[in-house]
């Protein structure tokens, strides 16, 4: 990971925006992940924000199984923990603080979700070697990026980088305003 930019990093102060009733409609996690989350999966929601994905991922677990909101920002961290304080959720989603420069994690999971984080990170290599060696073999990592700050050109170059790293490609679902890639550790 990388240490907080005010110019790449979303701000604390302005997450929010991404837990809003337009944004649910637009990017409902159910609707987005369903096919992938299965009870009993180990999830890390990389990049967790306020936790927009992050309760959605948990309740898909339907009590069995557990989510990481990992994210590089206490603030973030606290926004998740605020939301899930005395709910059942409680006990499946495990708050992780990134370190400044990697993940820090020691949990291997079966599924990745980065969500709107890739560009925010510089050393996308060193991302996708630590992604694979946390990622369970067989594990899926799902990336999407928003296509307003990720070129077409970029998240190839994102592609290529993670198929160098021992990933391969299994779907590019559709998603409004966004480029994704679903890949398989190998």
């Amino acid at each position: 990971m990388k240490t907080a930019n005010k110019n790449k990093v979303y701000p604390v102060e302005r997450a929010d925006t991404f837990d809003s009733f337009l944004r649910r409609v637009f990017q409902n996690p159910r609707r987005i992940l369903k096919p992938y989350i299965r009870p009993g999966m180990i999830v890390l929601d990389l990049g967790c924000g306020p936790g927009f994905f992050t309760v959605g991922i948990a309740k898909m677990l339907n009590g069995a199984g557990k989510v990481i909101a990992a994210d590089l920002q206490e603030g973030m961290l606290d926004k998740v923990k605020a939301k899930i304080s005395g709910t059942q959720l409680e006990n499946k989603i495990e708050l992780h603080k990134c370190e400044p420069d990697r993940i820090g994690l020691a949990t291997r999971v079966d599924f990745i979700l980065a969500f709107y984080v890739v560009h925010e990170i510089d050393d996308h290599l060193k991302l996708f070697e630590e992604l694979k060696s946390i990622l369970q073999p067989g594990g899926l990592v799902y990336i999407v990026e928003p296509s307003f700050h990720v070129s077409a050109n970029e998240f190839e170059d994102m592609v290529s980088a993670l198929a160098g790293r021992g990933f391969e490609a299994v779907a590019r679902p559709g998603i409004m305003l966004s480029r994704t890639l679903l890949a398989r550790k190998k």
